[in-house]
């Protein structure tokens, strides 16, 4: 039988036979022009965030709110981990065969490498499949072993071992005899002991990348990296620091080491999509500590603390979700205010309208338009004191944000690491330069 090429694939697949396989589900509710898929938690609710859009021709989608299409190629090879045949390390075309081959029904010939059989369930994580190598503080050989995970990271030694304790090198053996090693965060479902899964992060690659998910099996809609740094039982901490991923944990903690400023609290990685059985898991295990949101400075990372902010009743879900700023009420869009203070918002925009109408038309005196404007602002902040009292933020839930300019608490770090090292050569330079002129 011949073998199947790339553009086979693309005419004889549709993008939405893609998403089913990996996962996601048809929403009907969406009311839009084009088909919608999203993924389900185990409860059977929608996972907020990861949706897929098909676009008209059946052939590409895109996750809003970026409009990056994929084909069934590209999504294969940008979201790898969604398909059972995924091993790290394999080549992306290798699994682009495979997974088209196996929609099509398609033998693959055995050649040196495994063939994978269809669909079948992901296995439990057992963290026995592991050989695990730890940080040691007080042996070099085992520090060395780390360097190459953290150092383009610019995650330093005196970083490593505050969390060393909470990373582990993690190699599997696969069954093709290959063996694969990754920096590995171990995932746990706050209040238990047992690890459910491993946040991965691979080594730099020659171009520059590197390999980010998690371990198969892993308990992703419940388990959390969670790092205990704040000297007190998780049940009595005071602080607790939500974070993406790992490293944005770690590079949190470095920052603020350096400015001098405390860094003692539970630091926490979703390790990817926050997902509500996390937070509430995390909100019941220390049910006195404040909870800092400091998500990617990006609209994903917007849209999660949004998620994580507010706990909106029927009316409000629509609006909520449309909000693009956690730190703005006003942010969402207005048409899908409740009534109830749709009414209060009208008024508000008015009131503004008229303003600013009578004060470029230049016929109305200065008394009568400090009148007008009197009226717009008591009006607009009556729009913004109903909205917080009908809005308001999650009990215990503090918003932080990544400084202004950088994606993420890693890219702050790495921006801080290039200026301090770009002074000491400049010191450097100095130092040479004054010895020079004495000799002269």
């Amino acid at each position: 039988m011949s073998e199947l090429t790339y553009e086979d694939f693309k005419q004889r697949l549709t993008i939405q036979d893609l998403l089913i396989d990996a996962g996601y589900h048809l929403n009907r509710r969406d009311g839009l022009r084009y088909p919608s898929y999203v993924r389900l938690d185990s409860d059977g609710r929608r996972i907020r965030g990861d949706k897929f859009i098909v676009t008209g021709n059946n052939t590409c989608c895109f996750q809003p709110p970026t409009y990056k299409n994929y084909n069934v190629i590209s999504f294969i090879k940008e979201h790898p981990e969604l398909f059972s045949e995924y091993k790290p390390g394999m080549s992306p075309d290798r699994l682009v065969n495979l997974v088209c081959n196996r929609l099509l029904n398609h033998p693959v010939e055995e050649r040196d490498v495994l063939i994978f059989s269809p669909v079948t369930a992901a296995k439990p994580f057992k963290i026995d499949n592991y050989e695990l190598a730890h940080f040691d503080p007080d042996i070099w050989a085992t520090q060395k072993r780390f360097y190459p995970y953290f150092v383009h990271r610019g995650i330093d030694l005196q970083t490593q071992n505050a969390f060393k304790d909470h990373f582990m090198l993690a190699t599997k053996s696969s069954s093709d005899k290959q063996h694969y090693t990754n920096l590995s965060f171990p995932l746990q479902v706050p209040g238990k002991s047992d690890i459910v899964g491993f946040e991965e992060r691979g080594r730099m690659s020659k171009i520059g990348t590197t390999y980010k998910g998690k371990a198969e099996g892993s308990n992703s809609s419940e388990g959390l990296w969670i790092a205990n740094l704040s000297g007190m039982p998780l049940e009595k901490a005071d602080k607790v620091l939500w974070f993406e991923s790992a490293y944005d944990a770690m590079a949190y903690h470095q920052l603020h080491r350096k400015e001098g400023k405390d860094q003692k609290a539970v630091y926490v990685s979703t390790g990817g999509h926050p997902t509500q059985k996390q937070l509430a898991g995390m909100l019941s295990a220390a049910p006195s500590a404040l909870h800092y949101l400091c998500f990617d400075n990006d609209q994903a990372g917007k849209k999660f603390a949004i998620n994580y902010a507010y706990s909106p009743t029927a009316e409000w879900k629509e609006y909520v979700n449309s909000m693009t700023n956690p730190l703005q009420r006003g942010s969402g869009v207005a048409d899908f205010l409740p009534k109830s203070i749709s009414d209060i918002y009208c008024k508000a925009e008015n009131a503004e309208i008229e303003y600013y109408s009578s004060k470029s038309s230049g016929l109305v005196c200065q008394e009568d338009l400090d009148a007008i404007k009197h009226e717009a602002l008591v009006a607009i902040n009556e729009y913004h004191k109903t909205l917080e009292e009908a809005l308001p933020f999650r009990k215990n839930i503090v918003i932080q944000t990544v400084p202004d300019g950088y994606k993420d608490w890693n890219e702050a770090l790495m921006a801080e690491v290039e200026k301090t090292q770009n002074n000491e050569i400049d010191d450097t330079l100095y130092a040479e330069r004054k010895t020079s002129a004495f000799r002269r």
